[in-house]
């Protein structure tokens, strides 16, 4: 195996706790790191498991999983397990794994999932909207589209997110969360293959040549899958084409490392918003590069 044959590498650090009387990582944890990268895998694919499970009317079992070692990692190692969709059966889905340290195989493995009713655990036909999915990611086709449109499109989708990430996450009041703004502004909305709303923005009008980027939000299950960085680039591309040529936006302070990466530059000290403290931030079109190296 080599790491040229994953689509998929979720990068792990060894802890203390993993490492056995040899001084070397338990056999036994290897299996979940194959999980954790299972879970990441899921996230690249832009797919809340439990809602994703739901919509599909089912979940996946392990049937089987192998392991086979061919060399020991080390505390504080930095490492990388690949995931790969491998085949695809009637009723089973079976993934090739691997852990490498560099370049270097530590480990190789099988994981063999059935799907299933979760009432009765009994097996059931793989949706085809499931193995369609499986087969795209891999193929290296985009599991995300984000759409612009007014609330009257888009509002439904929107608020969902919006309602998931600041009312029940950040408790911020329901009062400060919707405005009149909404209803003239350009929304964005990244959703999955399944049509599942991931996350949300908004473009206003500030100024003559300004707009202003606000109520950015991804779902905390699929933070960190680069949906903030399309939300993003799509509200910009929007200012962009109508003629602006500066963007403003009050960032989070715990987010404003995100918007940096982007090419956003701090502006004035930093105060609260609903209780958050905040700073804002701004970039001028005419320098703006495509929004890289970051994920929401």
């Amino acid at each position: 195996m080599k790491r040229s044959e994953f689509r998929y590498l979720e990068r792990l650090r060894v802890r203390w706790a993993e490492i056995d009387m040899q001084k070397i990582v338990f056999n036994g944890h290897y299996l979940m790191y194959f999980d954790t990268a299972v879970a990441g895998y899921w996230r690249a694919m832009a797919m809340p498991y439990q809602q994703a499970m739901q919509h599909l009317d089912g979940d996946l079992y392990v049937r089987k999983a192998t392991l086979e070692y061919h060399a020991s990692a080390q505390y504080d190692d930095l490492l990388d397990v690949g995931i790969r969709c491998q085949r695809i059966g009637s009723s089973s889905v079976a993934f090739a794994a691997a852990v490498f340290r560099g370049d270097v195989l530590l480990v190789s493995g099988d994981l063999v999932y059935v799907f299933a009713d979760p009432a009765t655990q009994r097996s059931k036909p793989v949706p085809e909207a499931l193995r369609a999915l499986l087969q795209d990611f891999e193929a290296g086709q985009p599991m995300v589209d984000v759409r612009l449109g007014s609330w009257d499109q888009l509002g439904p989708q929107a608020a969902a997110v919006r309602r998931a990430v600041f009312i029940e996450e950040q408790r911020i009041p329901e009062a400060m969360e919707w405005d009149e703004a909404d209803a003239t502004c350009v929304h964005a909305v990244a959703c999955n293959r399944f049509g599942m709303a991931l996350g949300t923005g908004r473009l206003i009008a500030h100024a003559p040549g300004v707009s202003r980027i606000g109520r950015m939000a991804v779902l905390s299950a699929l933070r960190g899958a680069d949906i903030g960085r399309r939300l993003l680039q799509a509200l910009s591309d929007c200012a962009r084409q109508r003629g602006d040529v500066e963007i403003l936006l009050h960032a989070q302070t715990s987010a404003a490392g995100f918007y940096r990466r982007a090419g956003y530059i701090e502006r004035g000290p930093v105060f609260e918003e609903a209780d958050i403290p905040h700073q804002e931030m701004f970039v001028r079109l005419d320098s703006t590069q495509a929004a890289s190296g970051s994920s929401v």
